[in-house]
């Protein structure tokens, strides 16, 4: 990453104990045993969690405390380098499903809104909460803005997390907005972290020098985003590949080429990912039911490596010193300074008070404040082991408070839907196994402009699909790569006949039925 790379030569590092080598010279056999024991009781835990109400990666990352060094497991883990990669590899695969599973028809009508909470309300929570910390704290001025600055974002692993698993259904658009912002608003954080972190080891630096690397890194980030998405699906439906399961792997590939060309570039690869992944996810793409389910297998998983790492990095007893402090800040950023940001970000939208508070409420920090806290460890600047600390201890106690109470905090302020009013975004009816109530035949004429079209190029509805192609006698069970010929008889399923009509429509108007 440009901005980092810039920083490497003021690195230093704690050099590994030799406990921790001697402990990765016997086990390194065993390390997938250990992986995987970790991960089944992660899975397991996680399955009876929130019978007790919960969140799975709170649950999660107390695995990984029981299992380091100062738990039950033993386990020496103090490489916050390792912890980084992982924690930037897991961030790929979150943000990019984030993108994936966003319906774009959902979010188009409270765009204005996602975008200035997770630009403007992030800039602002991380100067209010930044100021605080300066007041109460012997931090100056630039490492308080920086510790802001980590925290600023809301955590797209626990929002996403806790909303869908919780099934939780929200009046007025809530939910695309909260998804939106914690998706989108990373990014933001990231720049924000490696300004001030540049700030507290340039002195002589001043704030109007990061604005230019602030507007190029959002710029590039934004505009390579949109543009590798619109590449991947050239190349995802032009591809012919023999395998229906190697177009999940040609995707993480191109995710991986996306973030770091981008990074390479000078732009934001996070924000590049999830505006790439927002794209691909609202288009027609070649087996795209297997890409989404398969992602969203990825990303619990890299949820649950992330949490697991960052549980091993850390050392409760260095936590308690902070207790007292990390409360104080903890309270005071969700209490005043997100609340705060979002009212004052909202102000110039037409909403209700109680919709206000409720989005100020979910302002869940996780993992993504935990990893972003390892750039000033890695930095070597002098209050990074503390810094991460406070961070720590801020990521849990907003998921312990926050997360756990979102259902109840959306009942008391009558913006929670009856389960069985649940809204049901088009990407959530295309990934579901619902019966179709509605079906036609439709034959295929010399006029119509589908003759010799692969299916994935038709702009078929989502909520219908070609179940069965009647062609010489013989019936094909068709994919996205089936080309459509003259004579051919579809039968189409619908969930309803207003998508028969939208099939109609995009196979030809001059069809005969």
């Amino acid at each position: 990453m440009p901005a980092v790379k810039c920083l490497v030569v003021n690195r230093t590092f704690a050099k590994p104990s030799a406990k921790f080598y001697k402990d990765m010279s016997l086990t390194i056999e065993n390390i997938l045993l250990v992986g995987s024991i970790l991960l089944l009781i992660s899975v397991i835990a996680g399955k009876t969690s929130y019978r007790f109400g919960v969140p799975t990666l709170l649950l999660f990352l107390a695995i990984g405390m029981l299992a380091g060094s100062e738990g039950i497991g033993g386990i020496h883990f103090d490489d916050p380098r390792i912890a980084q990669f992982i924690g930037i590899v897991s961030l790929n695969f979150i943000l990019f499903n984030g993108g994936l599973s966003t319906d774009w028809k959902s979010v188009k009508p409270i765009l204005g809104e996602g975008i200035i909470l997770s630009t403007l309300g992030v800039l602002l929570t991380a100067i209010t909460l930044g100021s605080f910390v300066y007041f109460v704290t012997d931090f100056s001025f630039y490492e308080s803005m920086l510790l802001g600055s980590i925290v600023s974002s809301t955590d797209a692993a626990a929002v996403f997390s806790i909303l869908r698993s919780k099934s939780l259904s929200l009046k007025s658009n809530l939910r695309p907005t909260l998804e939106l912002e914690s998706g989108s608003n990373d990014p933001m954080a990231y720049v924000l972290t490696i300004a001030f972190l540049t700030l507290v080891i340039n002195q002589d630096k001043s704030f109007v020098s990061i604005i230019p690397m602030f507007l190029l890194q959002m710029t590039i980030g934004g505009l390579a985003g949109f543009g590798f998405g619109r590449l991947g699906k050239l190349i995802i439906n032009k591809i012919k590949l023999d395998y229906e399961g190697l177009y999940p792997v040609l995707v993480i590939a191109l995710m991986f080429i996306t973030f770091s060309a981008t990074d390479f570039i000078g732009g934001n690869g996070f924000l590049a990912i999830y505006i790439c992944g927002v794209y691909l996810g609202n288009k027609n793409l070649m087996h795209k039911k297997t890409i989404l389910k398969m992602f969203d297998g990825l990303a619990w998983l890299m949820q649950i490596v992330l949490f697991l790492t960052l549980g091993l990095l850390v050392f409760p007893s260095a936590i308690f010193p902070v207790f007292g402090i990390g409360l104080i800040i903890s309270v005071f950023l969700i209490l005043i300074a997100r609340p705060l940001s979002v009212f004052l970000s909202l102000m110039f939208f037409k909403m209700r008070l109680r919709r206000r508070f409720y989005i100020s409420w979910v302002g869940l920090r996780g993992a993504v404040p935990i990893v972003f806290a390892t750039y000033p460890l890695l930095a070597g600047i002098e209050k990074a082991d503390m810094i991460f600390n406070i961070v720590f201890f801020i990521s849990v106690t907003s998921v312990l408070i926050q997360g756990t109470s979102l259902p109840i905090v959306a009942k008391w302020l009558n913006v929670a839907l009856p389960q069985n009013a649940k809204p049901v975004s088009e990407i959530e009816k295309f990934l579901s196994d619902i019966p179709k109530n509605a079906m036609r035949e439709i034959d295929i004429t010399s006029n119509c402009t589908a003759v010799n079209k692969k299916i994935v190029d038709l702009g078929f509805p989502k909520s219908a699909i070609i179940a069965m192609i009647k062609r010489d006698n013989n019936f094909l069970t068709p994919n996205g790569a089936t080309v459509i010929k003259e004579n051919d008889t579809l039968v189409i399923l619908s969930d309803n006949q207003e998508g028969l009509d939208e099939a109609h429509e995009s196979l030809n108007k001059q069809l005969t039925t």
